[in-house]
């Protein structure tokens, strides 16, 4: 008994350190700056837990079209929707004044994807359009919040699609997660907890393959690293502010072992570089420490 006490407080000690260094690492980089910033880490294997502003509620941005995707494909299992079905995508579905690389490609609309090609766009470009064709689909935000509430998933407010942001940016503040609920939901994922395991593999590789906010949480990493992450970003309003420049995502370590990850730079009136900076510089951190 003596043995296994103290193995446990040895553990429990390294745990201690581990987190303390890091915390002061986390400190070192967001002290000083004009921004509300909210980080949480997740240890899959070893439960390691870390947390900066993690029960806050932040602005997601495009962080939901993970979520968004999610609900998607829970509709896939149940077999109401299919990844080969077509989607329309009529003149009146290109918004010009949004991110959209579907728009960008076909200027003249009047064109059929296959649910899977707009899933792809939605996610890995964080297409704007896009998303908001599959919240028509699928009956709007309301159908990711009952998906999100069913699986226990706590934390998370999806009430606004891109076009009601874009309309007015203040409704951005509307959709909100915590870095807790980022992390705790990218972990029942991984597990399995949300989808089959086709679509969990399914929406995985499409996370693997963001081609967005590479100078965020992967800019740092080892170029090999898969890291399977969703980025949202809010542009500057009133007086420079930035609501929101995020990252989530799972990462895979050299041992095969993994870890969540969210950061959340929030009503930031920093530069667009020093925002994705903290991201960066976070998410570099986090690895150094996983990697002692």
């Amino acid at each position: 008994m003596k043995k296994a006490g103290l193995f446990f407080l040895l553990i429990s000690s390294l745990a201690m350190a581990q987190k303390s260094s890091l915390e002061q690492k986390i400190n070192s980089i967001t002290t000083g700056k004009k921004a509300t910033v909210g980080v949480s880490v997740l240890g899959f294997e070893n439960n390691f837990k870390y947390s900066k502003n993690g029960d806050k509620e932040l602005p997601m941005l495009s962080v939901f079209k993970f979520h968004i995707g999610c609900a998607v494909l829970d509709l896939v299992d149940k077999g109401k929707l299919s990844l080969d079905q077509k989607l329309f995508f009529k003149k009146e579905d290109m918004l010009e004044n949004t991110w959209s690389p579907i728009r960008d490609k076909y200027p003249d609309a009047n064109v059929s994807l296959s649910l899977g090609e707009v899933l792809d766009y939605t996610v890995a470009l964080s297409d704007n359009n896009g998303c908001d064709l599959l919240l028509k689909l699928i009956g709007g935000t309301q159908t990711v919040q009952k998906f999100m509430d069913s699986k226990g998933v706590k934390g998370v407010q999806i009430k606004r699609n891109e076009d009601d942001m874009h309309k007015n940016w203040k409704t951005q503040y509307d959709n909100v997660s915590t870095p807790n609920s980022a992390v705790l939901v990218l972990k029942k994922f991984y597990d399995g907890k949300l989808l089959s395991k086709k679509s969990t593999d399914y929406l995985m590789q499409i996370m693997l393959g963001t081609k967005t906010g590479t100078n965020k949480i992967v800019e740092q990493l080892p170029k090999s690293t898969p890291v399977a992450h969703k980025t949202g970003a809010s542009g500057k309003y009133e007086k420079g502010l930035t609501v929101a420049e995020n990252d989530i995502g799972i990462i895979t370590l050299p041992n095969g072992k993994h870890y969540a990850i969210a950061v959340f730079v929030n009503n930031s009136t920093e530069s667009d570089a020093v925002n994705c900076r903290m991201v960066s510089d976070i998410s570099k951190a986090v690895w150094d420490d996983f990697n002692k």
